[in-house]
């Protein structure tokens, strides 16, 4: 009875999958989806999708920056993306007078686009399965022997395929846990510039109140344009440089969308990891997630009541401040929701059909025996990796100074590089973390963390003579007092934060002076104490963990080879389909799939860091001038709406398309009630919360002004 159960249950978990979703390799897309895809709406061949011969709408959706995604929306290189993935750009490019983080900004003219140093964006060439030469190099290899030789053959395709003289990289990406490779091919362009942008108000409306939830009412968007040479090819920034001639740029629909309507999303996912294991997940819930977020929470807290000061603060600390707001609200919410759908005994369900197929079989048998020596090896010191990565070196002080770990080698050991060389580059990295410091949030965040770090990681684990030596200086180790004094000493003493002090050491580079620095003495304690006590355990879990990883999925690939599976995300090109679908989060409790002009209005609080808006926006509201972008069904302008696609971080900024490949709106977030979707997709609840690109359209032409870039676009009414 106990084997019809567990039958019973793997049956349902594989029906599961049949909802929406799905990251699917568009140059692997089966006959089985993409009919599927056509039942649901859409309109296009295999080869409008995905072609290397042809343009095709994967010319269109590209790699924007090192984490997002963008597409090409005019036959002149113009990219719409969100307004949290060009946030840096939108803050370097702002300053005191011309802020326009604040303010917004629209280049009415290409003459007045603003050049964004270091940004870059990547268009997909071609991608070439690997596997066969990776597996036959590697044959009868297992363990470190097996890991390195893969590392090595891929270094080697990368370098093959890539050409630097004409700005083509290429990057090998293991799928399926290293049981396929797939190298992806790009072409990088490196003159990016700043077209627009609005206010923060509308691009971050809601703020962190917001964030991960729906309803919601965020005009997520930004816009840029990618230049190449008079001769058609990258190049860094020249004034000289035209615009791209891309192959191909998305149309837009003015249609608006209705529930039940196809929707599709291109773009690159960054990570996800479905076939996670029971003992992943018991280790998220029970000590990293919760550690990450009480981490997180007090550098958060601590910046955010400097920002809050002084708006030249708030530019300085912004983006950095952004990116550690982003994912505390996730994990937090990941947690919670694998607790409340039960994913841990949903994993052990997976498991035991798995070892029932597996028993007998050598290759398989013992992975869970196995696996359950490696965490319960691994675990006693993952917290403390934890509060290093977050709490010990989440102060930006503490983290450039650990990054002198290099130069204390060069001065101490013979052929530990050049002195002179290594100084030059720590110079320039100095320069940029002192322009980004803000020393009255970050010394609050180093005496909290290292309080933190006293409590909650076993003192069998603290490194030797540190804490005793701050008792001995500072006062009871029971006491917040005690490490506020201990962080104003280490603060008012670095010579990291001294020109006189920093230039006289530089001139005279002094091995001790160095290991006597305040900054750097208290880095390298928690440094040297990690690496040469505990680093090794996670060297070894991470190579049993990938291993045993790869394993578990080539026998659950051997014990139902007919199924349809698509691989996690790796940050490469994905595609996913669904529908515009409203949803109820709780009895009693409906959310509609669309939010209007309407409710920004009621959320709109004067002056609030989070819900305030700009005067303009609100009189063109209440006049409802939106122009040719009015929703008629609904008498008022559609901000954003929800979809059942599958997407997770990286897809920021994704094309979200009707079923004839026009553009309706730019994805931008997930909803609170599906954060488990890293692990384990939610059929029910999952929601892709969109921009619906008539906003977008609205805020650049009626807001704006900026009746140049429309003019750019194809509308299609």
């Amino acid at each position: 009875m106990k084997k019809i159960f567990i039958a019973f249950f793997f049956i349902a978990i594989s029906f599961r999958t049949l909802a929406d979703e799905g990251m699917w390799l568009p140059m692997l897309l089966g006959q089985q989806v993409y009919d599927n895809m056509v039942k649901k709406g859409l309109k296009l061949t295999k080869e409008q999708l995905y072609s290397i011969n042809k343009a095709s709408i994967k010319d269109a959706v590209i790699i924007f920056g090192n984490g997002c995604t963008g597409e090409i929306v005019s036959n002149e290189g113009l990219i719409f993306t969100n307004h949290h993935c060009g946030y840096e750009a939108i803050t370097d490019a702002s300053s005191i007078n011309h802020n326009y983080l604040h303010d917004g900004f629209y280049a009415k003219s290409k003459q007045e686009e603003i050049p964004a140093q270091g940004l870059h964006v990547d268009f997909l060439i071609k991608i070439d399965d690997v596997t066969k030469e990776i597996e036959d190099s590697v044959k009868g290899l297992s363990g470190t022997d097996r890991r390195a030789k893969v590392q090595a053959v891929i270094t080697a395709i990368n370098a093959r395929y890539s050409d630097d003289s004409k700005s083509i990289l290429a990057r090998v990406s293991p799928l399926f846990k290293g049981n396929q490779f797939l190298v992806f091919v790009y072409q990088r362009y490196n003159d990016i510039r700043l077209v627009g942008a609005p206010p923060e108000s509308v691009g971050k409306f809601g703020g962190d109140t917001d964030n991960w939830e729906w309803p919601r009412h965020t005009g997520d968007f930004s816009i840029f344009r990618v230049y190449m040479s008079k001769e058609g090819m990258p190049a860094k920034y020249n004034p000289d440089n035209v615009p791209l001639k891309p192959k191909y740029f998305l149309p837009i629909s003015l249609k608006g969308v209705k529930e039940g309507d196809f929707a599709m999303i291109y773009g690159y996912p960054g990570s996800t990891n479905r076939y996670e294991t029971s003992f992943g997940v018991k280790q998220k819930i029970d000590i990293d997630n919760p550690s990450l977020v009480n981490l997180r929470d007090v550098r958060l807290k601590y910046m955010f009541e400097e920002m809050k000061k002084d708006p030249a603060v708030k530019l300085q600390l912004a983006p950095s401040y952004a990116s550690i707001a982003n994912y505390w609200k996730f994990y937090d919410g990941e947690s919670k929701q694998l607790v409340k759908y039960d994913i841990y005994d949903q994993k052990k369900g997976q498991e035991a059909v798995f070892q029932i197929w597996a028993a007998g079989k050598p290759e398989f048998e013992h992975i869970f025996s196995d696996w359950a020596k490696a965490y319960d090896n691994w675990r006693p010191y993952s917290k403390q990796r934890v509060y290093l990565n977050e709490g010990i070196f989440g102060s930006p002080l503490i983290a450039f100074a650990a990054s002198l770990r290099q130069l204390e080698n060069a001065l101490v050991r013979q052929n530990g590089g050049s002195v002179s060389e290594i100084l030059n580059a720590i110079g320039e990295s100095r320069k940029k973390f002192l322009a980004e410091e803000n020393k009255v949030s970050d010394e609050r965040i180093l005496g909290t963390v290292t309080f933190m770090f006293f409590k909650d990681i076993d003192k069998n684990q603290h490194p030797i003579g540190f804490f005793e030596g701050l008792k001995g200086s500072f006062g009871d180790l029971k006491e917040e007092n005690t490490y506020k004094k201990y962080a104003a000493a280490v603060f008012n003493n670095t010579m990291i934060f001294d020109d006189a002090k920093w230039n006289a050491f530089v001139a005279n580079p002094d091995a001790t002076v160095l290991q006597n620095d305040p900054a750097y003495a208290y880095a390298s304690a928690f440094l040297k104490n990690w690496q040469g006590k505990y680093y090794s355990f996670y060297q070894d879990f991470t190579q049993k963990n990938n291993e045993l990883g790869r394993l578990y999925l080539k026998g659950i690939m051997e014990m139902d080879p007919k199924k349809i599976r698509y691989p996690d995300a790796t940050f490469t090109m994905r595609l996913t389909y669904g529908n515009v679908k409203s949803y109820n989060p709780r009895d009693n409790v409906h959310y509609d799939y669309v939010c209007t002009m309407k409710g920004v209005l009621e959320k709109y609080k004067p002056g609030d860091y989070e819900f305030d808006l700009p005067e303009n926006l609100i009189d063109l509201a209440k006049k409802k001038d939106f122009g040719q972008y009015l929703d008629k069904q609904r008498n008022d302008l559609v901000v954003t709406f929800i979809t059942t696609d599958d997407i997770t971080g990286g897809n920021s900024g994704s094309p979200v398309m009707n079923g004839n490949g026009e553009l309706i709106g730019l994805a931008f977030d997930g909803n609170y009630e599906a954060l488990s979707h890293k692990i384990a997709f939610d059929p029910n609840y999952n929601r892709t919360i969109c921009v619906d690109i008539r906003y977008v359209l609205w805020c650049i032409d009626k807001l704006g002004g900026a009746s140049n870039i429309i003019n750019e676009l194809k509308l299609v009414k």
